[in-house]
């Protein structure tokens, strides 16, 4: 149950990470270069990753990083809905 809660957090975590890279706010000028690599499209391979190692830790019965990647999606969400809406 934990790895399908963590996947849908997964699927969200990506969705508010590709608005923020399709809205072209200036701040996503200020960050790494290494980030800005392949248009911006490297950090979703990051974001992959984490969810990946998550899943994977989560289907080795570690619930704490289910609950962990629970609140990075917290996260990620609150400062999407930050920068999207223009308060950033």
């Amino acid at each position: 149950m934990f790895v399908a809660l963590t996947f849908l957090l997964g699927i969200g975590n990506f969705a508010v990470h590709r608005a923020v890279l399709s809205s072209e706010h200036p701040l996503l000028g200020q960050v790494p270069w290494f980030f800005q690599m392949l248009g911006g499209r490297f950090s979703l391979l990051v974001e992959f990753a984490m969810l990946l190692g998550a899943m994977l830790m989560v289907s080795d019965g570690s619930a704490g990083w289910a609950w962990f990647y629970a609140g990075y999606s917290a996260v990620n969400a609150g400062s999407a809905w930050l920068i999207l809406s223009g308060r950033v």
